[in-house]
């Protein structure tokens, strides 16, 4: 059985976490860590999470659990991520990140940790979305540079980064798909006299509203005809589950940097 430790225990997708790792044959909770201080330190996880007393009291550091886990699932934030996979690289520990908004010099050093731990890294943790990369590709390759490529993106109004890791993902894969750099051909939004899009350009349109979990569109279009490609996520539950995945998939992997494709095999 893996031991799991949850970072963000109490938050939203913390307590989905602990649900998913509870469900799954493979894993059991072996830590969940809240913020420095808090107040539920002390409290059950699972009562925390409502799946029952589970035995594991929540903490406020990695290292008071050192011992208690073996793979780390974080989806905190850039910095915090990459202190946690920083403790869990010395440490020996696993760690399955679905944090976004990573700059190029924080993936730098995730990759680094990936030298002496196993790291699964990927903008959305989710089997579906992960299934539509693979179809994202496979389009791209047949449609070619005659269709038109727009990726438009809706979450809650509390997402912070923008445009999503998932959408910055589906961009790279189709770029890569079409033999393009993202970096080069990426138009973030569109505002007054423009002018006509340019044949090669890859279009993001982004929204933030209410409660949306996760909503993601990929439009291939060219005269006379649109092909939509598309994910709707309903519950933060097919993030965590997918997570859990990843983390059962580590056990007796070597170190280096994985990534979903990798675990679902679908490279």
């Amino acid at each position: 059985m893996m031991r799991v430790a949850i970072i963000g225990a109490s938050g939203r997708m913390g307590k989905n976490l602990i649900t998913a790792v509870n469900d799954a044959a493979g894993c059991v909770v072996g830590a969940a860590i809240v913020k420095t201080g808090s107040s539920l330190v002390g409290t059950d996880a699972g009562e925390i999470a409502g799946v029952g007393k589970l035995n594991v009291a929540m903490v406020d550091s990695l290292a008071a659990c050192v011992n208690d886990f073996d793979v780390l699932i974080d989806f905190t934030t850039p910095a915090l991520t990459i202190e946690n996979a920083q403790f869990c690289a010395a440490n020996q520990k696993a760690i399955v990140v679905g944090t976004t908004g990573l700059t190029e010099d924080e993936k730098a050093a995730l990759d680094e940790c990936s030298n002496q731990t196993q790291v699964v890294f990927a903008p959305n943790m989710s089997v579906g979305v992960n299934l539509t990369l693979k179809l994202l590709a496979t389009a791209a390759k047949i449609l070619g540079d005659e269709y038109d490529v727009e990726i438009v993106e809706a979450h809650h109004r509390h997402k912070v980064d923008s445009p999503s890791g998932t959408a910055i993902k589906m961009g790279e894969v189709v770029a890569d798909a079409l033999g393009r750099d993202l970096k080069e051909c990426a138009v973030y939004g569109r505002e007054g006299q423009i002018g006509p899009r340019t044949q090669k350009e890859i279009g993001f349109e982004t929204i933030r509203a209410g409660d949306v979990v996760g909503d993601h569109s990929v439009w291939f279009a060219t005269e006379g005809e649109r092909i939509e490609i598309v994910h709707k996520a309903s519950s933060r539950m097919t993030f965590a589950k997918g997570a859990v995945r990843a983390a059962e998939w580590l056990k007796g992997k070597s170190a280096g940097m994985y990534d979903m494709q990798d675990v679902l095999d679908l490279k």
